[in-house]
């Protein structure tokens, strides 16, 4: 009886990875610590690990303060995509929030997050250079 249930439950894991067709390098980016109105581009990679060309339908974040952008172009079997994703980083305090990516995997709906904490800190040279005469 263990010996069915061991194989049934590698049978289970077998197919749920053949599930998917794309795989990303990470589901989540972490920002850490950043500065306000610093760059808040970042880029998904992921790996088209199935046997046919994936199409990213529609890619939509869960507030405009994060921007998404899709790959236009199929990705072929084995082939490397990317999503661009760009938060504002205009402001401060912790953020973490989802991108929802369609598209035609077994796996229709996939969603990667990006998080971090933006600071709100202005470094003393800062100061310094907007108040001097130069």
């Amino acid at each position: 009886m263990k010996s069915f249930l061991l194989f049934f439950a590698f049978l289970l894991v077998s197919f749920s990875n053949l599930a998917q067709e794309f795989q990303f390098e990470k589901e989540t980016i972490d920002y850490g610590k950043i500065a306000k109105k610093s760059d808040g581009a970042r880029v998904f990679t992921f790996t088209n690990i199935g046997t046919v060309p994936l199409v990213i339908k529609r890619v939509q974040s869960t507030c405009g303060c994060t921007i998404p952008e899709k790959p236009e172009a199929p990705i072929m079997p084995g082939a490397k995509g990317k999503i661009k994703v760009s938060y504002d980083t205009n402001k401060p305090g912790r953020f973490n929030k989802q991108i929802i990516i369609f598209s035609n995997a077994k796996q229709t709906r996939k969603v990667i997050r990006v998080k971090g904490y933006v600071s709100s800190e202005i470094s003393f040279e800062k100061e310094k250079s907007m108040l001097s005469n130069n």
